[in-house]
């Protein structure tokens, strides 16, 4: 049985919006970029269009319909709102560990551990993750295992410190991010201590098998932006849990002394995420960060890689916002040259953001695919794997079909 191509219509709400027509459905298609010829455009969208997506039967083709269009599933362990990707349910496909939009009409469904599409099976071994047993557990302040941290995929256990962002506020706000709405909701806490981070951890690992921690914040008015708030929960947790890989995440802090603080602290991984290298698309989607320069950007990676080094760094580029194809490419290409992860990933506009309420849509998994395709492609040349990461989204790969393309 002959598996069906990666559908490349747009699901709204729980996918990622997308390049070309659906990006322009959210005020910021390709069309819209200066800089970039007719023909180039035609030649990006002509190629995604005949090229990879269009091939049925392959792994990659499978993951990106997922990750575009979701999938109908009942999920032990699922998010809703918060940093980063959301809206989702963790499965193991395939053997890997993926987190997937949820979306009640998708026409991907989970049935008996096989995945079907439009009734049909792909063929393709697929079970929920079980519900982990520190979430039945309370700190010994009383709060709840589960609003401290969560399990991503099988085995990464993941926490957003500072559940407030100072960019919060509409004007500012990244169109995609719904950081305060998990707190609004009253599924975490705001401000998570490095004793309750502690405690959490050691039982993640002790009960469930965890093998790597990721802690991310909502960018704060100081100078650290966070970081130090990051750093003083790693050393918490390490002293509770010696050895596990920790990978922290912040903005570029205004003194760059902070990375090494992190580092000395324990963390061995760190991402910096922009999620655009087109100041045009950041001024749209990420208002508040875009203030930041992306010369701070690149001094922040340039130092992160000389701290914790190659292949430890790591940066979110999202696919769907509008930026070229060729030109996010070249970007990614340009950040593996400086040792730095280019973790691709399509936009999800997720319940309670402004994207979601702009009616964002998905990108064309043709899109998808072909970018991630290269990019995978230039992160083998360059002897470059998430999983050699050791923690962070790339060691995990749950959120993006690079683990797939090979990269």
């Amino acid at each position: 049985m002959t598996p069906p191509p990666a559908p490349t219509e747009a699901t709204g709400a729980g996918a990622h919006a997308g390049a070309g027509a659906d990006a322009a459905n959210a005020g910021a298609g390709t069309g819209d970029r200066a800089g970039a010829s007719s023909a180039d455009r035609a030649r990006s969208v002509d190629r995604a269009r005949s090229g990879p997506a269009a091939r049925p039967g392959t792994g990659l083709d499978t993951r990106i319909g997922l990750a575009v269009h979701g999938v109908r599933l009942a999920a032990p362990v699922r998010r809703t709102a918060g940093a980063g990707p959301s809206d989702d349910g963790h499965v193991v496909l395939g053997g890997r560990g993926a987190a997937l939009p949820i979306v009640a009409t998708s026409r991907y469904e989970v049935n008996a551990g096989r995945l079907l599409y439009d009734g049909t099976d792909l063929g393709v071994p697929i079970e929920p993750v079980r519900r982990p047993r520190f979430y039945d557990l309370v700190t010994a302040d009383g709060v709840p295992y589960e609003q401290i941290a969560r399990l991503h995929g099988a085995d990464v256990l993941a926490t957003t410190v500072l559940q407030t962002c100072v960019r919060y506020q509409e004007p500012d706000r990244c169109r995609f991010c719904a950081i305060e709405e998990s707190l609004r909701s009253g599924a975490t806490t705001r401000l998570k201590t490095p004793a309750q981070l502690a405690e959490v951890a050691e039982a993640a690992v002790r009960l469930d098998g965890v093998r790597q921690l990721v802690m991310t914040t909502g960018s704060t008015a100081a100078p650290d932006r966070g970081a130090r708030l990051l750093a003083e929960a790693t050393r918490a947790v390490l002293a509770a849990v010696p050895g596990l890989p920790v990978q922290v995440q912040c903005e570029p802090p205004g003194d760059l002394a902070v990375l090494s603080e992190l580092r000395a602290a324990g963390a061995s991984a760190i991402g910096i995420h922009v999620e655009s290298l087109d100041d045009a698309v950041r001024a749209r989607w990420t208002p508040g960060k875009a203030t930041v320069p992306l010369a701070a950007y690149e001094a922040a990676w340039a130092e992160a890689v000389r701290v914790f080094g190659r292949n430890r760094v790591s940066t979110y580029l999202l696919i769907g916002l509008g930026e070229d194809p060729d030109e996010l490419v070249a970007g990614a290409e340009r950040l593996i040259d400086m040792g730095v992860y280019p973790f691709v990933v399509p936009f999800r506009p997720l319940g309670g953001t402004l994207a979601a309420r702009d009616g964002a849509h998905a990108p064309d998994a043709g899109v998808v695919a072909d970018v991630t395709r290269r990019v995978a492609a230039a992160l083998r040349a360059a002897g470059m794997r998430g999983a050699d990461q050791g923690a962070g989204c790339a060691a995990c790969g749950a959120c993006s079909a690079l683990p797939e393309a090979g990269g």
